[in-house]
């Protein structure tokens, strides 16, 4: 469900929100709910193609007192797909150092290329972590890529459920089952890769591949 509109929290808070989410027990894990790509997209307040630059390690907030470290990405941006109307060139990026607050470690000085999802806070530095969609540019499909420009932005009002038992049935006319783990037993597979959820000019949302018609597998699974 889209994400109702609100005043990007600082940095410093974001980590401390982290923290108390992160799960009992799990000490030393990220702990993320699933989502689709284009939920990603749809949910993140910026989605950008970047290459790194490189990293430092600097402290997340001004107060002394605050021992919470974050790393500092220099980024080369090559291409915004969303975020426009927040921010016009991001130079930098932010994540927390600490792992267990869903850290991400990206391969700075190389020539690879990502896709990287985040938050703009308040005072315009961006953010992201784990549980946002960060892919090496080389792992996206062509669908993937060409939907960063129209398809995912545009039927953002579609909801995308993931299915992880049969039966699994659709309960809204604008919902599409993502059904990636039940037939491949991971969540980014080929549905994720090469399929959006899109909405239709009735209120309607279903599963759309180009020219071409909905997997006989994507079908079949929804059943008893």
């Amino acid at each position: 469900m889209p994400r109702s509109p609100r005043t990007a929290p600082s940095w410093a808070l974001l980590l401390r929100l982290l923290a108390l989410l992160r799960p009992p027990g799990l000490g030393e894990a990220c702990s993320c709910a699933p989502a689709h790509p284009q939920q990603h997209i749809c949910h993140s307040a910026l989605a950008i193609r970047a290459k790194i630059s490189s990293e430092k390690v600097v402290p997340a907030s001004a107060d002394p007192a605050d021992t919470q470290k974050m790393i500092r990405y220099e980024i080369k941006q090559i291409k915004m797909f969303k975020g426009f109307e927040k921010v016009k060139d991001v130079h930098y990026i932010y994540t927390p150092f600490d792992s267990s607050l869903c850290g991400v470690q990206l391969e700075a000085n190389s020539q690879k290329q990502y896709l990287l999802t985040g938050q703009v806070l308040n005072d315009g530095k961006v953010f992201m972590h784990l549980c946002n969609y960060i892919e090496p540019w080389e792992n996206l499909s062509f669908l993937q890529k060409e939907s960063l420009n129209h398809h995912y932005l545009l039927n953002c009002g579609c909801q995308i459920t993931t299915c992880y038992t049969v039966p699994c049935t659709t309960s809204a006319p604008n919902e599409c089952l993502w059904t990636d783990w039940l037939s491949e037993r991971k969540l980014y597979g080929y549905q994720a890769q090469h399929y959006v959820c899109m909405k239709h000019a009735d209120g309607t949302c279903s599963w759309y591949q180009g020219h071409l018609p909905l997997r006989k597998e994507f079908i079949d699974i929804i059943q008893p």
